[in-house]
């Protein structure tokens, strides 16, 4: 049995209901927007005594500006201690995080598993209630099935891979990130990138996705294409709780996964 049938059998995926593989058409819609004018006319006022002069407007532009001034420089020297830390640090400053309300609901916070020195990095978008309630990343059926995908590759979670979210604490009810918490987070991940520096980066659902490659294109069409991030290959795939609804996809993450194994490899040749 090839590897791939291996792959659609643990999916629970029959051999003959596996369709051929099919070329994505790439559909681009063009959205005209109609920009209205407005004409401003020009009205003459005539002053009988000239009125009191206003201050000058760069004046009351600087009277309201210091505190976004200082929250940036703050914000900054944050990301900057973030990225000088080693794992012990790291662990910790995740662990007491308060940047964001998300702390105030979370039980556990959910750093990441998996070899620190791995080829391999698999990248979500935030922990599920499962995994705020065990302190890991990707547990219940959707890391399940992601433990099966990554056994078909002859990898594991305890072996050569590194998984990790995005956030590190659950959204309330499981609801997307919002933009101010992943700004928060991103600051963590990126350390934990520079500290493995793998081979490979396999970017797991549209939020991580477009978290990590800063970019609104849809998953779909992000998909099939080798991207960058710091000089390290990205490949994005489904997120395997999309997977489990979605029975018809599971067969494009496959061909996602070997187009991974192929870049990882070749990484490896080059190295």
């Amino acid at each position: 049995m090839n590897r791939r049938a291996q792959f659609l059998e643990v999916l629970g995926i029959p051999a003959e209901w596996v369709p051929r593989r099919l070329a994505e058409a790439s559909v681009e819609v063009e959205t005209k927007v109609e920009v209205a004018t407005v004409a401003v006319a020009e009205v003459e006022v005539e002053v009988a005594m000239p009125a009191p002069a206003a201050p000058p407007r760069s004046v009351v532009i600087e009277a309201l500006s210091p505190q976004p001034a200082v929250q940036d420089e703050a914000a900054l020297a944050r990301d900057a201690a973030i990225a000088a830390m080693d794992w012990a640090a790291l662990e910790a400053a995740v662990a007491q995080c308060t940047a964001c309300g998300l702390s105030d609901s979370r039980t556990n916070t959910v750093l990441g598993v998996g070899d620190r020195r791995a080829e391999w990095m698999l990248v979500g978008e935030a922990p599920g209630e499962n995994e705020d309630l065990q302190g890991e990343p990707f547990v219940g059926q959707a890391g399940k099935l992601l433990d099966n995908m990554l056994g078909a590759l002859g990898l594991a979670r305890d072996r050569n891979v590194f998984i990790a979210n995005v956030l590190k604490c659950r959204p309330p009810g499981n609801r997307n990130p919002e933009p101010e918490e992943v700004a928060h987070c991103e600051p963590f991940l990126r350390r934990q990138i520079a500290l493995i520096r793998p081979k490979v980066i396999v970017v797991l659902g549209r939020f991580a996705a477009q978290s990590l490659l800063r970019s609104t294109t849809p998953i779909g069409k992000l998909r099939g294409t080798v991207h960058q991030y710091e000089g390290i290959p990205v490949v994005v795939t489904y997120h395997p709780a999309y997977l489990l609804r979605t029975l018809t996809d599971k067969a494009r993450a496959w061909e996602d996964l070997c187009l991974a194994r192929e870049v990882h490899d070749r990484a490896g040749a080059e190295a």
